[in-house]
């Protein structure tokens, strides 16, 4: 029976993920949750949160009761809030309804919640099981994690290259080394992240938009490093107020951004600007895409540049691979780490 119980609680809270994933570059600065009512093996309410400052997937859920059906359960994939923010405290809410389980995947990193959500059902006599599925839950948190955990934003870096690393030719021409499904998913992770950064070469050699282009994903905040004289007025990273220019070095860029909010960046270049992030060793995650071409020459752009590693066992390895193909083209990304 305790197998079987544990089974069904995964698979509600795999719905749970499946709900939170649809507020993808939404919510920021807050978690991606979704939230389901369950009675009699069956889900009979379910919400998640939609876009920052609306209200949290546990209140979605809840709407249609003023009080909880008898026997139902709450499943939720973050611990629910305990403070009043931008919306009232879950917590609260939970009690009134007068829900008695509650199983929750991951606590929530937030010093402001960090177990006092839990603590606060427990004392008022709701049964908690959590820790279902917690992997996977700091999984589509990851940078949620890291902004609370590491005290800085989650740090991903992307580049399209030749199978020798190259991501132009001694002439400076780059397009195109990918192919155009390879282009498409590298702008749709853009929708993934709260700002895109680049440094202020890559927007005068190839003055990119920076945008998602996809409908229903948010275009991130674009971070142009360098001085703003040196930017073309017509540049198209310029065409709204969607953007900052900052000069800071990386530590100092990173510790700005944490100040500001932005818990997630994706670094898309050019080569000294990723050079800077992985020298720094602040590199948690990497999309790299190939095309099937080999460009050779000295003077061709490597890309990644910076100091790198002075020994093999110094270098930036990753972990828990995954590849994708695009026709001829191919994805490597990983993680530097094993936090996720």
């Amino acid at each position: 029976m305790n197998w079987l119980n544990t089974k069904m609680d995964e698979v509600y809270i795999r719905k749970t993920l499946e709900l939170a994933k649809k507020g993808m570059g939404w919510t920021n600065p807050n978690p991606l949750v979704g939230a389901v009512l369950v009675k009699n093996g069956k889900i009979i309410s379910s919400g998640f949160h939609k876009k920052f400052g609306d209200p949290h997937a546990e209140v979605e859920a809840l709407k249609n009761f003023k009080n909880a059906p008898p026997d139902a359960a709450l499943y939720v994939n973050l611990e629910p809030c305990s403070y009043f923010g931008k919306t009232p405290s879950c917590i609260d809410l939970i009690i009134k309804t007068g829900i008695k389980k509650v199983v929750v995947a991951a606590t929530d990193p937030n010093p402001k919640v960090n177990g006092r959500g839990i603590k606060k059902l427990k004392q008022a006599g709701i049964e908690i099981v959590s820790g279902v599925l917690e992997k996977e839950a700091r999984k589509i948190n990851e940078a949620f994690f890291t902004f609370h955990q590491k005290k800085r934003p989650f740090v991903a870096i992307k580049f399209a290259a030749s199978l020798d690393g190259k991501i132009a030719t001694y002439t400076k021409d780059s397009k195109w080394i990918t192919n155009e499904k390879s282009r498409q998913f590298a702008r749709k992770l853009r929708g993934e992240y709260q700002a895109v950064v680049v440094g202020i070469n890559t927007v005068i050699l190839d003055n990119p938009r920076l945008g998602a282009r996809e409908k229903g994903l948010k275009d991130p905040l674009r971070i142009i490093l360098g001085p703003k004289l040196k930017i073309p007025k017509d540049s198209q990273v310029l065409r709204d107020d969607n953007y900052l220019i900052i000069t800071a070095p990386v530590h100092e860029l990173l510790k700005r951004l944490k100040e500001a909010g932005i818990i997630s960046i994706l670094v898309e270049g050019g080569a000294k600007t990723l050079g800077e992030f992985v020298d720094s060793g602040l590199v948690d995650k990497v999309y790299a895409f190939f095309g099937p071409m080999i460009i050779g020459g000295e003077m061709a752009l490597s890309a990644i540049g910076g100091l790198g590693a002075a020994k093999v066992s110094k270098a930036l390895y990753l972990k828990n691979i995954k590849i994708k193909c695009f026709e001829n083209n191919f994805l490597i990304q990983g993680y530097s780490n094993d936090y996720f």
